[in-house]
């Protein structure tokens, strides 16, 4: 069975971008040669990813036009399997990609039919539809070392009472921590 992965990367105060879409500047807080080794032993493991349509427009847009310095990481982007979920995208241009009407429904059932990992990035709406049925296999949360102070955060009011059994923890030498969890 494939598992489903949350992989974000939030402030200290829970924040996944700042008061803009795609404000994502405080990654770089987080960034470093360890954080990178780790994206790429993630993306080894990855056979689809997916996104919400707001992700899935601002990824295809940055990864299609990658600079050169992202060489490997751009790579997985860019030929991995993707799953744009989304109710109003009409066309998808991103190499790869298939366009989900039904999140979870269509996630349910690729869940059954393989045995890889699938990978949610960024994705707040979507995260939260996949959080309230319950098909999050695992959390992995990368905490920034700051205060944000205001922006969307990712995890909104209205989710399940989920608890949690933490699998791994990472510190990295930026400040960064890598959170791993199980529901």
């Amino acid at each position: 069975m494939r598992k489903l992965i949350m992989w974000n990367l939030i402030t200290l105060d829970g924040y996944f971008e700042g008061e803009k879409n795609w404000d994502l500047s405080f990654h770089g807080l987080a960034w470093g040669k360890e954080l990178e080794d780790f994206i790429l032993t993630q993306l080894r493991s990855i056979e689809i990813l997916v996104f919400g349509a707001t992700t899935y427009q601002g990824m295809a847009d940055y990864w299609t036009n990658a600079p050169e310095d992202e060489g490997e990481v751009a790579k997985f982007m860019n030929n991995l399997p993707k799953l744009a979920c989304s109710t109003t995208l009409q066309s998808a241009n991103w190499k790869n990609t298939t366009i989900v009407k039904d999140a979870v429904k269509e996630i349910s059932k690729l869940k059954n039919e393989g045995s890889g990992n699938m990978f949610v990035f960024g994705s707040g709406i979507l995260s939260a539809s996949l959080m309230k049925a319950n098909l999050f296999d695992e959390y992995r949360i990368c905490i920034a070392p700051v205060f944000l102070g205001k922006g969307r955060k990712l995890f909104q009011e209205g989710i399940p009472n989920i608890p949690l059994k933490r699998i791994e923890t990472n510190s990295f030498s930026s400040g960064a921590v890598i959170l791993r969890y199980t529901p």
